[in-house]
């Protein structure tokens, strides 16, 4: 007669029919592994014990990487969804102040971003243009090489599309008063065709994690790209 104390019969025959629930189970598994090491003394190593706690750990890290990997496809979904409700809106308006009033209104509520100032170079003073006036919570005209020297700072160096950068402060001649607030940026050269002088959208955070140096750009050049060919319709 076997010393060994018995199961309750309805739970032994609960294993017996779904043997696969305790292997499925971490918490059962463990509980089984070491009362089997109990019982074989502490003077014997378990290598198959050892071997199943390191592929364990392969396990949960290789867990942890599957659930980064999901988490940034999904924010990079809604940041493609993001981009495409600022275009939409962008393709709306039929007048030229309209456009711009709304560049620095809905669109930047699309965007999440706290500003967003539109730059034209010209060769000649356009400061005086009632118009431009009306519009300089978003447009600044600049002297020619402006959006160059903006980008690098002044550092001889190739101007890239898209340039995202954290900041101690942003710049006053762009965002004004909001200046002291700026703590990261991205700036969109763009490109209005031939014979005409580069342009610069600036887009400010006043979070210094939103616009770095190690986040992507395709997103924000395929925006810039729209963004330029509906200035050329303007321009026209």
């Amino acid at each position: 007669m076997s010393s060994s104390p018995k199961l309750d019969d309805t739970l032994r025959a609960a294993i017996i029919a779904r043997p696969d629930a305790i292997l499925e189970d971490r918490d059962l598994m463990h509980a089984l592994i070491d009362a089997n090491e109990r019982s074989m003394g502490g003077n014997i190593v378990d290598l198959r014990g050892i071997a199943m706690d390191r592929l364990e750990a392969r396990l949960d890290r290789l867990e942890d990487t599957h659930r980064s990997v999901i988490a940034a496809a999904y924010d990079n979904l809604a940041g493609t969804n993001i981009i495409h409700r600022a275009i939409l809106r962008l393709l709306e308006p039929m007048e030229f102040e309209v456009f711009l009033r709304d560049l620095g209104g809905e669109v930047a509520e699309i965007l999440r971003i706290d500003a967003i100032r539109l730059v034209l170079e010209s060769n000649e003073n356009g400061t005086e243009d009632p118009a431009i006036s009306r519009l300089d919570s978003v447009l600044t005209v600049a002297e020619a090489g402006f959006v160059d020297r903006y980008i690098s700072h002044g550092r001889p160096s190739q101007p890239r599309p898209v340039t995202l950068r954290q900041l101690q402060r942003g710049s006053d001649r762009l965002y004004g008063p909001a200046a002291d607030w700026m703590r990261s940026e991205a700036c969109l050269r763009l490109d209005f065709g031939a014979g005409r002088l580069p342009g610069l959208l600036v887009m400010g955070s006043e979070d210094p994690h939103q616009f770095t140096p190690q986040h992507g750009t395709d997103l924000l050049a395929f925006f810039a790209g729209v963004f330029e060919r509906r200035m050329r319709l303007w321009l026209a």
